[in-house]
């Protein structure tokens, strides 16, 4: 068998099978409980500086 039948058999099972495996195991690692905490700060930062820009005072003391 040559080596693209073979790896076209591969990516058409195996590694479809792993990746949708994969891509649930994104899925449930982000929609876990608790994860809401952590993606809480992040989902935010759009919101943060509503009324100006941020300075750059801001975010020299945010970091320190």
């Amino acid at each position: 068998m040559e080596t693209y039948s073979l790896l076209r058999e591969f990516a058409d099972s195996w590694m479809l099978l792993f990746l949708f495996v994969f891509f649930i195991g994104v899925v449930i690692w982000v929609f876990r409980p608790g994860a809401s905490k952590t993606y809480e700060n992040p989902a935010n930062i759009p919101f943060r500086h509503e009324d100006k820009p941020a300075g750059d005072d801001e975010a020299d003391a945010k970091e320190a």
